[in-house]
């Protein structure tokens, strides 16, 4: 039974209903008419694939005869550079509509229908762009310019592995729009970022620029076979677009943090943020060269930076922090002037010194800059997470440019490497999921009417609510309305006589929802103070008034779509699936990399790295 049944049999419920909005899946027919988009979409890039094979699309054959020409794009392969700028594209795209997404569910709850929503389309049109992408890099190169890495489709068609890999990273993310459907359907909403299929969105996105960094090698490798000389300018400003892209794409998973309305433990965005810098930016320097973390940092400032003004003052939607990186991009650089010649030293050292050093920097920066600053409450576990994150990512970072170096360890080595750092990970994230609630809290609150639908409120515990101070103590409100009226956060003060208190009037009327939301240590709990009714989901509404309500888990107050009479044995099963999805494409990627790696080398104007120490 949901907190909110619970407590109406203790307040009276006034009849003031909010706009009622689906609360489980789309109407059949939406589903319909984008199923019906896709496929089209589906359709035209076959067409594209078809005619262009069949040497039958002159305008593509000579858009690419003239990026070969270019000093420029000509540093790759043009059936490699096509595709990569497509990618690019439909990735920021894609990520403009998440974070308008985010905004618009943080301050309009759940959608009226996936059509109803338009930051929907550029994430849908972003997500197929980055599938589209990896098909046409299986499609354009022919036989004879696909190198030793190649994947054989059919006779007479070889695929480069990069194009196979982003191909299914872009599907992989794709399918989670159909998906979400079936699982609201099942489970009903669940309007946070995390959810399962919500992840395989993010995931595909973000880890898609793995499979752009395999095709970018054998683009540039087959350039190279011609004998033609390419500019290391263009080298390096494509790398590093690239790697800061991989830094965008890593640290979507932080978005609800970004926007101060986290449904989880706070100790998840040092380790999130850790596993970003300490992933991405050793790619950058291992791959790239010197100031090559810095030069991906600004690419990412500037383009991260930029969805967020975009989203915010341009669109009138929340505004979304921004984390710096800037301080680990300096530890991977001076790390780098010792140990850049042996990758694996460096990776590990840089992520212990971004889980450390990194960690006391991006603190700062949470003080000034986030809804939700850091406290001493994490500190302990935060930096413990966020170090180990660092390590295991630093680790894959290397194994990743010395895969794309053709210089892989023996056998053995890589893989296990690979696997500790995966479990060092997955078993990180899994400690930062797991929150418990009390059993026995219950605030007391006083309320002071401050117009306009505001309140003003004092609080007062039956017992000690904290244990020194708490990650946070507030009274959030959201789904207040479109815009950045939409959320409210207000951290309580205490005072001298025990009581808590609102430092400012916040919202108690209409759609918002309002709770005093605690978390402290491994505690996630929250209060109603408001809520709405809700018909579609039968439940009442909790008015706003004097008196004494229970502490519950906050996951029923800030989820109230969700239903809870599904087996727990189906949910089980369900996020089992998406979590093997999760894996294989994990695997899949190390599988490529590992391909290239261990292909022949080119026997025509080839280049060799010479082996080179852990």
């Amino acid at each position: 039974m949901h907190l909110s049944n619970r407590i109406a049999d203790v307040v009276a419920a006034a009849p003031t209903a909010v706009e009622d909005r689906p609360a489980g899946a789309a109407a059949l027919s939406e589903v319909a008419l984008a199923s019906g988009l896709a496929l089209a979409m589906t359709i035209a890039l076959g067409a594209v694939v078809i005619a262009h094979r069949s040497d039958r699309l002159p305008a593509l054959t000579r858009l690419m005869e003239r990026m070969d020409r270019s000093r420029f794009f000509g540093t790759v392969a043009p059936w490699a550079q096509v595709p990569l700028m497509v990618a690019m594209v439909s990735l920021i795209t894609a990520l403009l509509g998440m974070y308008w997404d985010i905004a618009l569910h943080i301050g309009l709850g759940r959608d009226e229908g996936p059509l109803a929503n338009p930051a929907h389309y550029p994430i849908l049109f972003g997500l197929f762009g980055i599938s589209a992408a990896g098909v046409l890099a299986c499609a354009l190169p022919r036989q004879d310019e696909v190198g030793p890495s190649g994947v054989r489709l059919a006779p007479g068609w070889n695929a480069p592995a990069g194009g196979v890999l982003l191909t299914g990273a872009g599907t992989y993310a794709l399918l989670g729009f159909p998906l979400d459907d079936v699982w609201h359907r099942i489970f009903g909403q669940d309007v946070t970022l995390w959810g399962p299929t919500h992840l395989m969105l993010i995931g595909g996105a973000g880890l898609s620029l793995v499979a752009m960094a395999v095709l970018f090698e054998e683009g540039r490798t087959a350039t190279e076979r011609t004998g033609r000389r390419t500019s290391p300018v263009a080298t390096y400003v494509l790398k590093a677009s690239l790697v800061g892209g991989l830094l965008i794409g890593m640290s979507v998973f932080q978005a609800e943090f970004d926007f101060g309305v986290p449904q989880f433990r706070l100790v998840l965005q040092p380790f999130l943020i850790a596993l970003a810098a300490a992933f991405s930016l050793v790619v950058a320097r291992l791959w790239i060269g010197r100031g090559a973390a810095i030069a991906a940092v600004l690419f990412y400032l500037v383009v991260r930076g930029g969805v967020s003004v975009v989203v915010g003052p341009g669109l009138g939607e929340l505004w979304a922090a921004v984390p710096l990186y800037l301080a680990e991009a300096v530890i991977v650089e001076l790390v780098a002037l010792r140990l850049a010649h042996r990758p694996i030293a460096l990776g590990l050292t840089s992520g212990v010194l971004i889980g450390t050093l990194g960690y006391a920097a991006e603190h700062a920066w949470t003080q000034i800059a986030f809804p939700l600053p850091w406290t001493s409450d994490i500190l302990v576990e935060g930096v413990a997470m966020a170090t180990v994150a660092g390590a295991a990512a630093g680790l894959l970072g290397s194994l990743l440019v010395l895969g794309l170096r053709r210089n892989l360890p023996d056998a053995l080595r890589p893989r296990l490497l690979f696997a500790l750092a995966l479990v060092a990970i997955a078993a990180c994230a899994t400690n930062g999921v797991i929150a418990t609630h009390p059993e026995d809290l219950h605030g007391t609150v006083a309320v002071s009417d401050a117009g306009s639908g505001q309140v003003e409120l004092e609080v007062s515990f039956d017992r000690d609510p904290v244990a020194g101070e708490p990650a946070w103590l507030t009274v959030t409100g959201w789904q207040g309305g479109a815009g950045t009226d939409g959320l409210a956060i207000d951290h309580l003060e205490e005072g001298r006589d025990g009581v808590w208190r609102t430092t400012a009037p916040v919202p108690a009327d209409g759609t918002w929802k309002t709770m005093v939301r605690l978390h402290d240590g491994r505690e996630l709990t929250a209060m109603p103070v408001y809520l709405p009714e809700d018909a579609a989901l039968g439940e009442p509404e909790i008015p706003v008034e004097d008196g004494t309500r229970p502490f519950d888990e906050e996951k029923l107050l800030l989820q109230r779509e969700l239903s809870d009479d599904v087996p727990g044995w189906l949910w089980l099963a369900a996020g089992s699936i998406v979590l093997l999805c999760s894996i294989a494409l994990v695997l899949g990627l190390g599988w490529g990399v590992n391909r290239y790696a261990r292909a022949s080398r080119p026997d025509v104007g080839a280049t060799t790295t010479p082996r080179v120490p852990a």
